[in-house]
């Protein structure tokens, strides 16, 4: 709930073919942006998970970075209802911005899929006592395009980009080409699931099935803080790596550490027990999912 010299607070940045999207706006955003070597310039949607302090307060900075890199085309903020809100009260001091902000109130039962730049978001109401989101991010991905298959039929390399892209098209001796004549199957979506300020419930692990990156908190790893934990609504690092077990994700980051808990990584054989390879993460973490 408050920054440490070496940890700034929650935010999640997933990009894509040049395009951003980022989960939370904790204090310091920018910094930690900056810190990584990342380009705020790329962001096109903003999503926040509730409207704790440690979630959204770093959104005025983040918005005043991005109008001084001369940003002219609109950003996009998603979150729980009363975000117009919870916006307009932030950007108090930051009245003039160069670039329109569009907001998206999501229904706090049944929030509705976005889309992005290729992208679908998607949306589960989680138990925190406010209104929070956790959120899976899916890239699906064209089919595998077979050159030799295209090789065989004589298809000219400008047609190329039209088949893959799932467009049949007629060639000059008037066949006509199919796109499943070229093309070899599905390929399974990428895809990354973030929970945090939750209690866990039995749903989670239905929203994040078969996720290559499962992101979830774990405010301390000893389990003598279950029942404080569970007064406010919050998880343990082994309740995070039994859901990634139930999910089947292929990966576990934990996330959104007590500002008493130092050094996450001391605890981080009490996922490992139950989910081999879980990580504690850390400001600056990053992975490419390619697969």
């Amino acid at each position: 709930m408050v920054p440490l010299p070496n940890r700034w607070l929650t935010c999640c940045w997933i990009e894509y073919q040049g395009a951003a999207v980022l989960i939370d706006c904790g204090e310091g955003t920018q910094i930690a942006l900056k810190q990584a070597g990342l380009k705020p310039a790329r962001l096109e949607l903003l999503l926040i998970t509730h409207f704790h302090a440690d979630h959204v307060s770093g959104l005025p900075g983040l918005l005043l970075t991005l109008a001084n890199s001369a940003r002219t085309e609109p950003l996009t903020i998603a979150g729980p209802p009363g975000l117009k809100r919870i916006v307009a009260a932030l950007t108090i001091i930051a009245p003039r911005l160069p670039y329109p902000i569009e907001i998206i109130e999501l229904d706090r039962q049944s929030p509705e899929k976005l889309e992005n730049s290729g992208l679908t978001i998607t949306a589960l109401p989680l138990r925190h006592g406010i209104v929070c989101f956790g959120y899976r991010v899916e890239l699906f991905r064209k089919p595998v395009f077979n050159p030799e298959k295209a090789a065989a039929l004589d298809i000219p390399v400008r047609k190329y980009k039209m088949l893959h892209a799932g467009e049949s098209v007629t060639l000059d001796d008037g066949r006509t080409i199919l796109p499943q004549q070229v093309l070899d199957g599905e390929r399974k979506p990428i895809s990354v699931c973030y929970f945090t300020d939750t209690k866990p419930f039995p749903q989670m692990a239905d929203f994040a099935r078969n996720v290559d990156l499962l992101i979830s908190e774990g405010m301390y790893y000893d389990e003598e803080m279950r029942e404080k934990i569970e007064e406010k609504n919050h998880m343990l690092y082994s309740d995070s790596a039994h859901i990634a077990v139930k999910c089947g994700a292929k990966r576990l980051w934990l996330t959104h550490y007590s500002p008493a808990l130092e050094r996450p990584k001391d605890g981080i054989r009490v996922a490992e027990r139950l989910f081999n390879g879980a990580i504690a993460a850390k400001d600056g973490e990053w992975l490419t999912i390619e697969e």
